[in-house]
C-alpha cells in the first residue's frame, strides 16, 4: 500500500459537524456536545488546527462508534468502555460479552508453521501487562520468571504493557513443553541456537542493508524471510531425522 502524503491525510479528516453527519444515520440522538463529553473524558483525542478546530480521523469516528455501541447495546459505563479502547489500542480484540475479558486474537495463539513473510515483517501491535501475558499463555509466575531469566521471553523496559505476540507464543510454548517434564533451564540451548541463526542471518543482510542501491532495502527483507524460513525447515528436518534414525 502506498503511504498517505500529508495532504491527502488531511483531506481524510474531519469537523465535528462531519462527524456528526456520519454518526446521526446509526445514532440519531448524538450531539456535537456528546462528542465533546467524549473527547473531555478522554475517549477520543480528535488533532487540533493551529485555530484550535478539531479534525477527526476515520479511526476517531470508528472510535466514537464503538463508544455509542457500548452505551446504547449494552449500557456499558464510560470507565470500562475506556478499558476497552486501551485494549484494543494494545491489540487486543475487545469482549464478545459485556463483563468479559479482552481477547488475544487467535492468530497469535497459532502454533503452526509461521509465514515466511513475518520474519521481517514489522513487529506486532500487541501489548500485554504481565498478568494478561500468564492467562494467554496459561502459565505461572515461576515459570514466566524462569523463562525472563534464561532469556526467552523478554520485556520491553519502560512500559505497563511490556510483551508481545513473540512472548505470548514463547511462553505457552515453554508451558506445553513443561507438562512433559522441560524445564525452562532446559530450553536455553533454543537461545542460543536462534541467536546463531539470527547472527549468520545478519552477516548476510547487513552489506544489503548498507548499500543505497535502489531496491536494496527490499531485498534484504526478502533475503530475510527467505533464510528465516530454510533455517527453520532445516532445524525441522534435522530434528526428525534424529528422532528417526534412534
Amino acid at each position: 500500500m502506498a503511504p498517505v502524503s500529508r495532504a491527502e491525510a488531511a483531506r481524510a479528516r474531519m469537523s465535528i459537524g462531519e462527524v456528526l453527519t456520519a454518526l446521526r444515520a446509526d445514532f440519531p440522538d448524538v450531539s456535537i456536545s456528546k462528542i465533546r463529553f467524549l473527547e473531555a473524558e478522554g475517549l477520543v483525542e480528535p488533532e487540533r488546527t493551529q485555530a484550535g478546530y478539531r479534525k477527526f480521523s476515520p479511526a476517531d469516528v470508528e472510535r466514537l462508534r464503538y463508544v455509542l455501541i457500548c452505551q446504547r447495546e449494552h449500557y456499558l459505563p464510560l470507565k470500562v468502555i475506556k478499558e476497552h479502547l486501551d485494549a484494543i489500542d494494545r491489540g487486543l480484540e475487545p469482549p464478545e460479552v459485556p463483563g468479559a475479558a479482552p481477547r488475544v486474537p487467535v492468530a497469535v495463539l497459532r502454533t503452526d508453521a509461521p509465514d515466511p513473510a513475518s520474519f521481517a515483517a514489522e513487529p506486532s501491535d500487541l501489548r500485554l501487562t504481565r498478568t494478561e501475558l500468564l492467562e494467554a499463555a496459561g502459565i505461572g509466575e515461576d515459570l514466566l520468571a524462569d523463562l525472563e531469566g534464561f532469556g526467552l521471553v523478554r520485556a520491553r523496559p519502560g512500559s505497563r504493557a511490556p510483551y508481545d505476540a513473540d512472548a505470548v507464543l514463547i511462553a505457552r510454548t515453554a508451558g506445553e513443553l513443561a507438562a512433559y517434564g522441560v524445564e525452562a533451564r532446559h530450553l536455553r540451548s533454543f537461545r542460543t541456537a536462534a541467536d546463531r541463526e539470527i547472527g549468520l542471518v545478519e552477516q548476510v543482510v547487513e552489506p544489503l542493508r548498507r548499500s543505497r542501491d535502489a531496491g536494496a532495502q527490499g531485498r534484504a527483507e526478502e533475503t530475510v524471510s527467505q533464510m528465516a524460513a530454510l533455517s527453520v525447515q532445516l532445524h525441522a528436518a534435522l530434528v526428525r531425522a534424529g528422532l528417526r534414525s534412534r
